[in-house]
């Protein structure tokens, strides 16, 4: 009899100590979420490299009893990366690596169109003022519209960390639905004629210019905002490793090992954030539905600055490509291409798509730097 109270004892003790004993609703939704992520990475492939450990991190939040944030060990390192803006500007020099400025150095013009792809991250901004948003939470949700994950997380992380889980889920979603959203905007603001439009090949770029841009710009950039110099100064470091010439083992570290390292880390840590105490609340959906609003709103943005330009030059430009002046890199360039192609076949606009494309990704990060220097 002793041993049967023992045993009991025992299990009560484990079931005392268990997850179960403490687990709610909330966080078996919160793991259900977490489960239809990862059926979007994994069955759709939206974003499955980003979208994957997200949503596996979001599972892992919703375990009671972790001590993952508290308990010192991996996941509090992590953590601790996120938390002190380590994990973005990392990845920032990931993308410097893969990214290709020539488009832009060859037609600066199409500067204008990344600036103006900006404009749904205001329109976000002063949405989420008018829906009761205080004005640093506002600025962290508008930055959604720029499509650029780290800049999302960087700035959420200085402004609302709180949000950041759902900032986090928002702009990574709407990356990966780039192609099932820009295309009717695009279509809805162009006529055929301009969707018709023959660009002329651009003229070569000198490694001169390739090697003083990334160097020039970081100098600028980070005078003029220095909130934002560890982003812009690693995404033009990545690129100097890129166009040097002679520092090719740096640029190939940074564009693969480092950069699925830093991405594994640095998503699954978002995940993390998302735990039903944080993410079930009703201002989530209303980040979401901003998230969209501002994405929308900046594709406009650069489609009507891109017939302006088109106007402008005499029909020279199609004002297609302005639709990648958003910073999803290089999927907004891709979807400028089909929906030219469709358009007109054999008018192949990737690469010019490709100028307002990348300098949609120092647009949005001038964007998050300039709420740094006045919201914050």
């Amino acid at each position: 009899m002793e041993l049967i109270n023992a045993f009991s004892v025992s299990l009560q003790a484990v079931w005392n100590d268990s997850g179960f004993s403490v687990f709610t609703m909330g966080n078996g939704i919160m793991i259900l979420v977490g489960l239809v992520l990862l059926y979007l990475a994994i069955v759709k492939e939206f974003e499955p490299l980003l979208l994957g450990p997200i949503a596996f991190g979001c599972i892992l939040a919703n375990f009671p009893r972790t001590g993952f944030l508290t308990d010192p060990g991996l996941m509090q390192a992590i953590h601790y990366g996120i938390a002190n803006e380590i994990f973005p500007p990392l990845i920032f020099l990931g993308i410097g690596a893969m990214t290709d400025f020539g488009p832009l150095i060859a037609r600066p013009s199409t500067l204008r169109m990344g600036a103006a792809a900006q404009i749904g991250v205001f329109v976000a901004l002063m949405g989420a003022m008018f829906l009761g948003f205080n004005v640093q939470e506002a600025g962290a949700i508008g930055i959604i519209g720029g499509a650029d994950g780290p800049t999302a997380i960087y700035l959420a992380i200085q402004m609302a960390p709180h949000l950041l889980g759902a900032i986090a889920v928002a702009a990574y979603s709407y990356m990966s639905l780039v192609p099932l959203i820009q295309p009717p905007v695009m279509n809805l603001l162009t006529s055929k004629r301009e969707r018709e439009v023959v660009m002329e090949q651009m003229r070569p770029v000198s490694k001169f210019e390739r090697v003083c841009f990334p160097v020039i710009s970081a100098i600028l950039i980070s005078l003029l905002l220095p909130p934002i110099a560890a982003l812009l100064g690693c995404l033009m470091l990545g690129n100097l490793f890129r166009e040097s010439g002679v520092m090719d083992r740096l640029s190939d570290t940074a564009q693969n090992s480092l950069c699925n390292i830093v991405t594994i880390f640095l998503a699954t840590g978002t995940g993390m954030t998302m735990s039903a105490e944080e993410f079930l609340i009703p201002q989530t959906l209303l980040i979401i539905l901003l998230g969209l609003i501002a994405f929308i709103f900046g594709t406009a943005g650069g489609v009507v600055f891109g017939k302006i330009m088109c106007r402008w030059s005499g029909w020279k430009i199609n004002p297609l490509i302005g639709s990648a002046g958003v910073s999803a890199v290089p999927m907004a360039a891709r979807v400028s291409q089909v929906v030219g192609m469709k358009a007109k076949p054999g008018n192949y606009l990737l690469m010019h798509a490709m100028g307002p494309n990348v300098a949609g990704v120092i647009g949005t990060a001038v964007a998050a730097g300039t709420m740094l220097a006045m919201l914050k």
